[in-house]
């Protein structure tokens, strides 16, 4: 096959076009070797700038929660700072104060890092989720120790009405689980239970955790899980239920809210799809998709 030399020029200039942002279409339906060239060239071209695209997301999403960390740190090291100071000249009883509050924060502040840094990995697509398939009791015999404390306190139990199989990521779930478990006991009153439920239907598999507390106004249900918005309790920052949601949409999955018939308390419901489309194909009522 021959080709001219124009032909070699024009496909030169197309090239370094690309490396100043050029955007031409360079392919074609041609037969030969050289419209075979063009098309590996623009396919090489149209890929570096997907990678370069998703390197920036990744950029752009780690500098948005490295700034949400500085924000969130600001308080509590004044506080500690203030606590140092005086540390010195306090008398011992407030120094033993002032060092168990210090020790406070630094735990507080280690777990903050820690999960805005997960938050950072998942909502950038760097966290690989090996799923596998496992049931609603194996999940809760690693979620039950870190709620347990709190159960005891509230005078709180958990009855679990069904178990089935279902596929995920058993640590990040157990991580997503934990937090709606948290929520709802803390939403919950004094020696009531919590109901965790789960089943499938031809889309997806299903959780269900639901709290018997005063209930969630649905004008509140987008804000639930919005960074820093309910970080009144001073146990917390308020990044809880936004972990959770990041962990099942990076699992392809979701979380609904719905509110029981008789208006008593709240349901969270994580849903694992079956299939990538289900996710996007599902009914939004939570109440009917169940």
């Amino acid at each position: 096959m021959w080709i001219s030399k124009k032909e070699i020029e024009a496909l030169s200039d197309i090239v370094k076009g690309y490396t100043t942002g050029d955007d031409t279409d360079i392919r074609d339906n041609k037969e030969g070797a050289f419209s075979i060239l063009k098309n590996d060239i623009y396919s090489l071209v149209e890929s570096q700038k997907e990678q370069l695209k998703n390197t920036q997301k990744q950029r752009d999403i780690l500098a948005e929660y490295m700034s949400d960390i500085s924000h969130q740190l600001k308080t509590p090291i004044t506080s500690m700072l203030i606590m140092a100071d005086l540390l010195e000249d306090a008398d011992p009883e407030k120094q033993t104060e002032f060092i168990h509050n210090i020790k406070l924060m630094l735990g507080k502040m280690d777990w903050l890092v820690k999960t805005l840094l997960d938050m950072a990995k998942i909502d950038a697509g760097s966290v690989d989720f090996a799923k596998k398939k496992i049931t609603l009791s194996q999940l809760m015999n690693d979620v039950t120790p870190s709620v347990s404390i709190l159960l005891d306190i509230n005078e709180q139990s958990i009855e679990m009405l069904n178990d089935t199989e279902l596929e995920c990521d058993k640590r990040w779930t157990v991580e997503a689980l934990t937090n709606i478990v948290k929520n709802a006991v803390e939403h919950s009153p004094r020696g009531s239970k919590i109901e965790m439920d789960c089943g499938e239907n031809a889309i997806y598999s299903w959780i269900s955790v639901r709290d018997f507390g005063e209930g969630l106004d649905r004008a509140a249900y987008s804000s639930m899980f919005q960074r820093f918005r309910y970080s009144t309790n001073e146990s917390g920052f308020g990044i809880g239920m936004p972990l959770a949601l990041s962990i099942m949409k990076g699992q392809g999955g979701d979380i609904d809210i719905d509110i029981p018939k008789n208006g008593k308390g709240t349901v969270f419901i994580l849903k694992f799809f079956k299939h990538k489309t289900c996710a996007e194909d599902a009914p939004t009522d939570s109440a009917q998709s169940r």
